[in-house]
């Protein structure tokens, strides 16, 4: 479960900065990449937290 944790702090953050570019190309549409957004964003600020305090320790 350790492992996993950095891996979807990661995913977060990759699904939080992805998507604008997408949108941008006309990949996708605004909505999906909103949505897409607001999931990455509560996986990462979820997440990220945690993996700062086990490196911290």
């Amino acid at each position: 479960m350790q492992n996993l944790r950095p891996i979807l702090a990661r995913l977060g953050l990759v699904l939080t900065v992805l998507p604008p570019l997408l949108f941008f190309y006309d990949v996708i549409e605004l909505t999906t990449s909103k949505i897409i957004m607001v999931f990455g964003m509560i996986l990462w600020l979820g997440i990220a937290p945690i993996v700062q305090k086990q490196h911290e320790s």
